[in-house]
């Protein structure tokens, strides 16, 4: 369901860079629950990835964690990550700020644990300080079941 829904979104987004003018210049293509390796001082600042939140497990089940010790495990995710973070090295500081229109939850799992966080920023998750060397999966969910929102994951080093 999601997926479909995805695709309908990127359908959407198409066909609006369809329509333009032939003159305006073109967007880059951006792609969807996609990864990334990242490093101290990496540019640009903020590394934006981009999805569509939700899925049909509850974030407590799937990652066996009620609360966390950045907020409870609420909400809705999929079963697969919607991203892996690979982080080359130790970074004193990173911050992962979900921005979406809908209610959305975020959910990391990687060395030293597991972290939650449900409406740090209004409605918007964020999971922020020191993180070790090391790849992370990450979900961005829905604060309801069945309710899908596309989002960007804003990763920066700037406090």
């Amino acid at each position: 369901m999601r997926r479909i829904f995805v695709a309908t979104v990127l359908g959407v987004l198409g066909l609006g860079v369809a329509i333009a003018p032939a003159a305006a210049q073109r967007a880059p293509k951006q792609s969807v629950f996609e990864s990334v390796t990242l490093r101290s001082g990496f540019r640009p600042d903020p590394y934006i990835l981009r999805g569509v939140s939700g899925g049909d497990m509850a974030a407590r089940e799937r990652l066996g964690v009620r609360q966390s010790p950045t907020g409870a495990c609420l909400g809705f995710i999929d079963q697969r990550a919607d991203h892996r973070i690979k982080l080359a090295t130790h970074f004193n500081y990173l911050k992962l700020a979900v921005e979406s229109d809908g209610d959305t939850v975020l959910a990391v799992r990687g060395p030293g644990g597991t972290w939650c966080n449900d409406d740090s920023s209004d409605q918007d998750p964020v999971i922020a300080g020191e993180w070790k060397a090391g790849e992370y999966d990450v979900w961005v969910g829905s604060r309801q079941e069945s309710r899908f929102y596309p989002y960007s994951l804003q990763l920066t080093q700037v406090k």
